[in-house]
């Protein structure tokens, strides 16, 4: 029998003085810990922590608790260098003690076997499961439930492979035996037994589906559970199968339902939220409309009851602080940002660009300091799919209860009465329309109301009824919303700030060019908030004046507004350093007021180019240190460089050939050659969306590149990453109008050189030309191209018909370039003769033979 390991005594006491003194508020916490980190020099350092732990039970629990939570962490950090016979101590002190007195001590003890489990233990360690299951059978209620929590924890982090052959199939007998413990006289073990089977359910694993029957008959058995922490797992574990197993639902969906109602009003906020789920989910089924008909007079009242503010959610959000504009923010309220990538649009066809992807991150309500999910947020946006589903089916459960919350005296009602206006907005918009003209007034009012919480909901549900508003007359409602919303954007109140800015900008999206008469009155506003702000509004203030800037477009080009706009804008450009991250908002910024300003950004655009340069090269220059010294250097936050990218997009858009003297001057096509072949995606879809803007806007500096570019750009056209493909593809679509152009050009001038080579571009220039708009350099080409034809007539015979398209693609041709044009068909037409036409025009499209008929009379 070999000898346990024992204790040194005075090392004991060391490690527990440590332990001791990382607890205490007034030591330095952080040098103890150091000093506990350096003992992992000694090789049995981790035989002191497991023995404190688990044997020293005269110690105090939050100590031995401590130095289970410190061996976890160094099993995390350097498990594989641990001795054979120190893991071996460990794993073997754990599974004895897994039944200690105490839940702290066994939850920790839970927490160390799943963290060395997940060590790729669970192979090396094949006595594990069968020991924890085997001491689910135990008589005593702390070892059964010891284990059963550190089961719970192994099924949480290794559903996957528990389910693989890599173990031989564990769960075979795992499952049927949680399945036994749903009937077990303590709450928390058949709580347990029901969240470990849960962590099986999304990932349909065949052990489950193989009980499915038996697990749906446990669950209904336990659906009056007296134990809320039962209550909650029952209902995941409902609105799990609604995803992966309907099939087996649908027969008893009744009176799920009718459960689903009971705990949605669940006295137990927890088991309420879960509950609450099911509606969400039930709503992406195809089921749903036939499934809920007939219980929306129940379920509707319920989901509105659920959308008021709870006692606790107003003492968190400070609802009874009106003013609190002067209050600095704290840093950690402030949430990172994510910058989107520049995504072309295409706006050849006539048609505005729309942005592709819309992503509306807070849908359904604007208390972000709750950003956490509640009862609140979850019935707002079940109310919100439903309302998709049944449009306007659910107004007549719904009109009856919202007159009464609308003007209710409780601001706290009034306030949950707007937010289902709100989350209906979209769905129910049809069936809204006759109480509009009412309810928008009453709305507008709102704004005004005492309560902070009130005109600040107002804001975002007048922002979802914003496109009716833009719809009508613009004195009836958008002009006094306007006035409203623009009061709201200086209130004393920062939530009501946000909210406004972010309904503001919307409602620009919507309004578009109806907002230019204002102009004056919005800028003075918008820069009045400038010197108002706190940090995290600020923030969304960039963005309002961005939204403005692309909505009103090329208007916002007048000396007295660009006077008022700018000197804020650079001021604060000024202010941030090169590593400041509130530089993504306000570059994003910029580019929307660049691209409007057009030649109004000339006097800025200058040191706005140089810093976009310098931004790029700093973190190519950074990720270059950190590939080639991973250990000395950090990884760069490569946004910097994509929000740079975009900046010069806008640009370049914006200057058009104004930009040329500003890329001369750099080495931006170099950057861009090392963008364009960067790891990551979003990097490489700005990059393309750069070389397209600047093939448009001063194609003599990309013409040197194009062999080394074409190949990169070729390489991306891979649709996995879609919108890397779709600028990849827009680039190489601008380069080839450029070459086509190029061409036309060349035999402008030197028609006798050129000509002979007619059929070897005609097709593809054709092709490429027909796509874009009449223009001075469309003009110019088509002029070398009616040249050319010209003098080789027969080079273009075998492609006539993409020369009538391309033809055919004018709008207004001067009238010189439409002779020339009306010559050339009328020439090949009595070239061929009319029977021959006849037969070659019969192949056009119907549209295409309209418009040569009707504008050249062939």
């Amino acid at each position: 029998c070999r000898m346990e390991w024992q204790p040194d005594e005075q090392g004991l006491q060391q490690v527990l003085q440590l332990l001791k003194d990382s607890q205490s508020p007034d030591t330095a916490t952080q040098r103890t810990l150091q000093k506990l980190e350096q003992l992992n020099q000694f090789p049995d350092f981790n035989n002191y922590l497991i023995f404190v732990l688990t044997s020293l039970k005269s110690e105090d629990e939050p100590t031995r608790s401590l130095s289970g939570l410190i061996l976890k962490n160094n099993v995390k950090a350097h498990y594989q260098n641990f001795p054979p016979n120190v893991a071996d101590f460990i794993k073997r002190e754990c599974l004895n003690n897994i039944g200690d007195p105490s839940p702290l001590i066994r939850a920790t003890i839970g927490i160390l076997i799943t963290t060395i489990a997940s060590k790729g233990e669970l192979q090396t360690w094949p006595e594990l499961l069968p020991q924890l299951c085997n001491l689910l059978n135990s008589e005593d209620y702390n070892t059964c439930e010891g284990s059963f929590g550190a089961l719970q924890k192994i099924c949480e982090d290794s559903s996957e492979l528990l389910d693989s052959d890599a173990l031989n199939r564990p769960l075979n007998i795992m499952i049927p035996k949680f399945l036994q413990f749903f009937k077990h006289c303590s709450p928390k073990i058949r709580s347990h037994a029901i969240a470990c089977v849960n962590q099986f359910i999304i990932g349909r694993a065949q052990a489950l589906m193989d009980n499915i029957d038996t697990f749906i008959e446990s669950l209904f058995a336990l659906a009056g559970d007296e134990d809320s922490e039962v209550r909650k797992n029952v209902c995941r574990a409902l609105v799990m199968l609604l995803e992966v197993r309907i099939d087996r639902l649908i027969p008893h969906m009744h009176s799920i339902i009718q459960y689903m109602l009971q705990r949605t009003q669940d006295p137990d906020e927890n088991v309420a939220l879960e509950a609450c789920e099911f509606w969400l989910t039930l709503a992406e089924q195809p089921i749903c409309k036939e499934a809920l008909s007939g219980h929306l007079v129940q379920l509707i009242p319920i989901l509105v009851n659920g959308m008021k503010y709870s006692e606790i959610d107003i003492i968190l959000l400070k609802g009874d602080v009106e003013e609190d504009e002067t209050i600095p923010d704290s840093e950690q309220d402030i949430k990172p940002r994510f910058h989107k990538s520049r995504t072309v649009t295409l706006q050849h066809e006539g048609g505005e660009g729309e942005e592709g992807e819309d992503i509306d991150e807070d849908e359904d309500d604007d208390d972000d300091t709750l950003s956490d999910w509640n009862l609140r947020k979850c019935s707002a946006a079940a109310l919100d799919v439903l309302a998709n589903v049944f449009r306007e089916e659910l107004l007549p459960h719904l009109l009856p209860l919202l007159k009464g919350l609308l003007f209710h005296p409780d601001w706290v009602i009034k306030e949950s009465g707007i937010l289902v206006l709100g989350a209906i907005a979209e769905g129910c918009m049809q069936g809204m329309v006759p109480y509009l003209p009412e309810l928008i007034p009453h709305l507008i009012q709102c704004l005004c109301d005492k309560k902070a919480l009130v005109r600040s909901i107002a804001c975002w549900t007048l922002s979802r009824y914003a496109h009716w508003v833009v719809s009508q007359p613009p004195d009836a409602h958008l002009k006094p919303l306007m006035t409203e919303l623009l009061k709201r954007i200086l209130d004393g109140n920062k939530r009501v700030q946000e909210a406004a800015c972010s309904a503001f900008a919307t409602l620009e999206e919507e309004a578009c060019t109806e907002l230019v008469p204002y102009l004056s009155f919005i800028l003075d506003t918008l820069v009045f908030a400038f010197g108002k702000y706190q940090h995290k509004n600020l923030l969304i203030l960039y963005d309002a004046i961005g939204t403005l800037a692309d909505s009103v477009g090329h208007h916002l080009n007048q000396p007295e507004y660009i006077q008022k706009l700018m000197p804020p804008l650079i001021a604060k450009w000024n202010e941030l350093k090169d590593e400041d991250k509130d530089l993504f908002p306000l570059l994003e910024c910029l580019s929307s007021v660049a691209t409007a300003l057009q030649s109004g950004f000339l006097p800025y655009c200058e040191p706005v180019y140089q810093r976009c340069v310098t931004l790029v090269q700093k973190t190519l220059a950074q990720a270059m240190m950190y590939s080639q010294q991973p250990d000395q250097y950090e990884a760069p936050d490569k946004d910097f460089m994509i929000v740079a990218l975009d900046l010069l997009s806008g640009l370049a858009e914006g200057l058009g050939g104004h930009v040329d003297t500003l890329v001369a001057r750099s080495n931006i096509m170099t950057l861009l050659f090392q963008c364009m072949q960067d790891t990551m995606p979003e990097v490489r879809q700005s990059s393309f969306a750069l070389l397209g803007d600047l093939t448009k806007a001063c194609f003599p500096h990309v013409k040197p590149c194009i062999a080394e570019f074409m190949p990169i750009l070729g390489t991306n056209l891979n649709p996995e990453f879609i919108s890397v493909c779709n600028n990849a593809t827009w680039a190489i679509g601008e380069i080839c109008m450029q070459m086509a152009i190029t061409i036309g050009r060349l035999g402008y001038v030197c028609p006798q050189e050129v000509a002979p080579m007619l059929p070897q571009f005609i097709r593809p220039w054709c092709t490429s030309l027909r796509n874009i708009r009449d223009n001075e350099e469309k003009d110019s080409a088509f002029r070398g191209i009616c040249i050319m034809i010209g003098v080789n007539p027969g080079g273009v015979v075998q492609d006539f018909i993409f020369f009538c398209d391309a033809v055919a693609s004018w709008v207004n041709p001067k009238d010189d370039l439409r002779d020339m044009f009306y010559k050339i068909l009328h020439g090949f037409k009595e070239q061929v003769g009319e029977e021959n036409w006849q037969q070659f025009s019969e192949q056009f499209p119907p549209l295409l033979k309209e418009r040569l008929a009707a504008c050249y009379g062939v």
